[in-house]
């Protein structure tokens, strides 16, 4: 049992000190240029800037449908790509975004339509997923939606009872 501990311990031992070369040498500095390269470009994000992140349709009678434009504007040094443009509910629908690369300084828009559904003060979120450095930017409708006058005038059917 000695003999084969001291054979593996030898045999490591003459592993470990065969390797000599330093690794430093091994260094291409040609590759290191291009990774400071790519590591000084992959910290460039576009910053989506918005001319207004909060707009109030004010007073609207319920089930009138609005809309409003939001613009945009990529204040970053690398190309906004905007992937995708959500809302919380079914009642707000973004639409018309450019899908094709923003480029630093240039300005887009999209369109964000209200369907007048709820009752009282409605406030709706819209979420824009993009290559920024947070990936989502939000934005918000505000309305306040007044009672339908021709709900009024329908009265919910009571349940009868009948007897036996």
């Amino acid at each position: 049992m000695k003999k084969i501990i001291l054979g593996l311990s030898t045999l490591c031992l003459i592993a470990f000190t065969s390797c000599k070369e330093n690794a430093a040498k091994k260094i291409d500095e040609k590759n290191v240029a291009e990774a400071a390269v790519r590591d000084a470009s992959a910290s460039k994000f576009p910053v989506i800037e918005f001319e207004e992140k909060e707009h109030d349709f004010g007073e609207i009678e319920a089930k009138t449908a609005v809309s409003t434009v939001f613009k945009y504007k990529n204040s970053g040094d690398a190309p906004l790509v905007i992937t995708d443009i959500k809302s919380t509910c079914g009642c707000t629908v973004p639409q018309d975004w450019s899908r094709e690369p923003l480029q630093p300084g240039e300005s887009g828009q999209f369109t964000v339509k209200f369907n007048g559904s709820g009752s009282n003060k409605v406030s709706k979120t819209i979420t824009v997923t993009a290559n920024t450095e947070k990936g989502s930017e939000t934005v918000k409708i505000t309305a306040f939606v007044k009672p339908d006058p021709n709900a009024a005038a329908k009265k919910p059917a009571t349940p009868t009872i009948q007897a036996k």
